[in-house]
């Protein structure tokens, strides 16, 4: 009676081992996912990725797996896209379904999920909408905002001129005189060069900058339990975010003294307004934290992004002699030495255009994209994505595809020109990103970057501290951004 019991014991187990693993392979056939390498308790992938190198660990991953696959870092699951077909399917054919955010613990932790950047649904929906209209009502993208980046160029060119051939690091010139841009549009009026407290939020920008490069920051979006409790790096960037969020408080509050509902001065105004008519609607979006934070968001993304393009382009540009000369004599066929650069010369300078896009193509800022999230279960390909599923849509295997930019590792203009000269458009390049989440400030960026280099060059020629052949434009990599070496290099007046 007691072998009958066992064995009828065993058959049960067996039949219900043998309904799960059907079961199991039903739900896999119809919903698989994508495919990736052993997994490992608690450290995920970690063993298969250069912590230092992560954009070149997912190009290996992708030879192997395809251009879907799946990685885990620590718990967090990740969709990798590489490739540009799979990066356009997603953010564009599909863009509604990839437009969430990702989770990005250390983001969250310094904006406290709010914002533009950081936010989701239909919080992120509302607060974008109002956002690029707002930004458009204040100049965005019009004739009077390419007006304020013409006279800031001016700035910037007597501030580089005073320097008097002497060589420096120009990076904090450049992100003064970018910052003035938005901080116009957001703040209603630029900062003096010499202003302190500018000169604070400045220097509070640079430091999460370098910040950034420490391994501890890296990690704490895989592993912010632990982190959470440990010393380092990236507790001090959650200090200067605190400050961050202080200095743009006190700037609201001396905008509330002063509001004037019938006359906005600038974005903290407009946003004001939009506060006071929401009264009364206990679930509004429109807050004064929103409201920090938002304004904090452009003014990081409106800072920092274009001051280190263009810091970068520098340093590429003064290693090359050869392609500062050809820009010189567009410029000086084009518009001159005595009047402002304008975007309307631009169509008109193709070789000046084609070396804007191959420094953006080149320094491949983002090479991850800011990550992504599916916001329901998704089909994508032949894969099933469960919702929420963190996404790396590669913008690197778009900027470095070597079909469409022959020797992508090489600086190279010709990569945005035709046989006859004329400038060359692909729809590879994608350094704003693409689809519902594309960058809200490209457009003024691309002014900026071209007013700004522009206008340097007509006035300066460069001239190198160091030997050409030494001097390196391989960037510093972060597990979001790339950073260009710091250098030094004389202006000298032409």
């Amino acid at each position: 009676m007691e072998l009958l019991g066992m064995t009828t014991i065993f058959l049960l187990v067996c039949i219900s081992c043998l309904l799960l693993f059907t079961a199991w392979t039903n739900i896999s056939q119809k919903e698989k996912q994508p495919p990736g390498p052993i997994t490992f308790p608690l450290v995920g992938n970690i063993l298969h990725l250069n912590p230092w190198n992560l954009p070149e660990s997912l190009k290996k991953l992708s030879k192997k797996y395809g251009p879907v696959f799946t990685i885990h870092v620590g718990p967090q699951k990740i969709v990798v896209l590489y490739g540009y077909d799979a990066v356009k399917e997603a953010l564009i054919d599909q863009a509604d379904d990839f437009s969430g955010r990702g989770n990005m613990p250390l983001f969250k932790k310094l904006f406290q999920g709010t914002g533009i950047v950081n936010s989701n649904g239909e919080t992120w929906k509302q607060l974008r909408r109002f956002a690029l209209t707002t930004l458009r009502d204040f100049g965005m993208g019009k004739k009077s905002i390419e007006e304020r980046i013409q006279e800031e160029a001016h700035f910037l060119v007597e501030r580089i001129r005073n320097t008097h051939e002497k060589p420096f690091n120009p990076g904090n010139f450049l992100v003064h005189a970018v910052s003035n841009i938005i901080c116009s549009v957001i703040f209603g009026d630029r900062f003096d060069y010499e202003d302190k407290k500018f000169l604070t939020l400045i220097d509070l920008l640079d430091e999460n900058n370098r910040l950034q490069l420490s391994i501890h920051t890296q990690l704490y979006n895989f592993f912010p339990t632990v982190l959470d409790y440990l010393p380092g790096p990236h507790q001090k960037m959650i200090k200067n975010a605190e400050k961050f969020d202080q200095f743009t408080l006190e700037i609201i509050a001396e905008h509330q003294k002063t509001w004037d509902p019938t006359c906005p001065r600038d974005f903290i105004d407009a946003f004001l307004n939009k506060m006071e008519q929401e009264k009364g609607n206990g679930h509004t979006d429109f807050t004064i934290d929103t409201l920090s934070r938002t304004t904090l968001d452009l003014f990081l993304a409106g800072t920092g992004t274009t001051s280190t393009t263009l810091r970068y382009g520098l340093l590429i540009l003064h290693k090359y002699p050869e392609i500062v000369e050809k820009i010189q004599k567009e410029i000086d066929s084009v518009i001159g030495r005595d009047r402002s650069p304008c975007m309307a010369d631009r169509s008109k300078m193709p070789y000046t255009d084609a070396v804007v896009h191959e420094i953006q193509r080149f320094i491949d800022f983002i090479p991850f994209n800011v990550p992504h999230a599916v916001i329901k279960d998704t089909k994508f390909r032949d894969y099933f994505i469960p919702k929420d599923t963190m996404i790396f849509p590669m913008l690197t295997s778009a900027l470095y595809d070597s079909k469409e930019f022959p020797n992508p590792e090489k600086f190279d203009p010709g990569h945005f020109l035709n046989a006859n000269g004329t400038f060359r458009k692909s729809d590879y390049f994608m350094p704003f990103s693409a689809g519902k989440r594309i960058c809200a400030g490209e457009g003024l960026a691309r002014m900026e970057i071209f007013i700004f280099l522009t206008a340097i060059l007509q006035s300066f020629t460069l001239k190198p501290v160091i030997d050409r052949k030494d001097i390196d434009i391989s960037p510093f990599v972060t597990s979001l951004v790339h950073f260009p070496r710091p250098y030094e290099v004389s202006f000298l007046p032409r």
